[in-house]
């Protein structure tokens, strides 16, 4: 691991319950990123906490996060999988990553808004410094290459900033990361209101598929979808409930959008919604069945939580001590 190859980072919150926009979009993409990158996928719950959790619960979620990971495909032995929480790097680079940001560049996250206005009984200064244990968890890796989606853009741009910046005054530290490029998932919108991405936070139950949701609650969330009256099957902006469930569809298939409106020539958007949902049980059931097999291997997922945790650790103090010795603390006595 950590050859030539070029580094690759990314991770997901363990809160909530991962949607099946969660795995088009991403999981599924990050399957074969290991055959071309060295990757690091992280359980993000140190990010968790800028909202209250209930403890049990959060251990449970990250557990199960990881699980879903191997799940879908990824490979731990061929991709670092870890939690964030058990390589303490995150949090010492970020407090140093602190010292480098300014607070104009905080106060402009957008993110930072949205939250505030959904907490404001609870604005405190994680949830305002977030951005930069995102820096942390990137350039503590010295990941070249970083998959976000639209809304993590402005965080990336931030890491850029940061990276820039700590170089600029102690020479060539970190590496600035790029956004990936290459193949990117499909952005798979709200079931009820295909204007927003579908949510694992979304407060409308049938406006997401989640990962765990059984056959039956699958094709009854589809026949609920939003869709439009003009009962023509056809790829187009102007029809966007359609156009998710035929995103939904091509990304479960591997057919494309003119393949799948040829399919439904001539057909009402009852049979559509039926056969999405079909698609969707097709992906969802092998990958349901490999996760309750690892839920009783515990042995198994133990040590994988253990080995990548020690080659997160090893990889990570190697960034963290440069820093370290740059800014001027002390060295470790060994």
């Amino acid at each position: 691991m950590l050859g030539d190859e070029k580094i690759l980072f990314s991770g997901m919150q363990a809160t909530g319950s991962l949607t099946l926009g969660n795995y088009l979009g991403a999981l599924k993409n990050w399957v074969n990123l290991a055959d071309e990158y060295t990757t690091f996928y992280c359980v993000v719950d140190e990010h968790s906490i800028t909202v209250r959790q209930d403890p049990a619960e959060l251990r449970k979620r990250a557990r199960n996060l990881l699980m879903l990971y191997i799940a879908a495909g990824i490979d731990p032995e061929k991709n670092c999988l870890y939690y964030q929480s058990h390589v303490s790097g995150h949090a010492e680079l970020a407090w140093i990553l602190n010292c480098f940001t300014y607070m104009g560049e905080l106060q402009r996250m957008t993110q930072f808004k949205d939250k505030s206005a959904k907490h404001a009984d609870n604005i405190n200064a994680g949830l305002f410094t977030y951005p930069v244990l995102m820096a942390a968890d990137i350039l503590l890796y010295q990941a070249d290459v970083v998959p976000v989606g639209k809304d993590q853009l402005q965080h990336l741009e931030l890491t850029r900033d940061i990276a820039n910046r700590f170089n600029a005054i102690y020479g060539d530290v970190f590496t600035v990361p790029e956004p990936y490029l290459g193949k990117l998932g499909a952005r798979i919108m709200s079931l009820q209101d295909p204007a927003k991405k579908m949510s694992k936070s979304d407060e409308n139950p049938n406006a997401s598929i989640y990962l765990m949701d059984d056959a039956d609650t699958v094709m009854r969330k589809f026949k609920r979808a939003v869709t439009d009256s003009e009962a023509c099957v056809a790829y187009r902006d102007e029809q966007p409930g359609l156009k998710n469930l035929l995103d939904i569809y091509c990304a479960c298939t591997d057919k494309t959008p003119e393949e799948a409106v040829k399919e439904f020539e001539g057909k009402g958007y009852g049979e559509l919604k039926t056969a999405v949902g079909e698609s969707v049980v097709a992906v969802l059931t092998p990958l349901q069945n490999e996760f309750h097999r690892l839920e009783k291997e515990k042995d198994y997922i133990d040590k994988i939580i253990k080995q990548n945790a020690e080659k997160a650790g090893y990889y990570s103090s190697k960034t963290l001590r440069k820093v370290q010795k740059k800014i001027g603390f002390p060295e470790k006595i060994r």
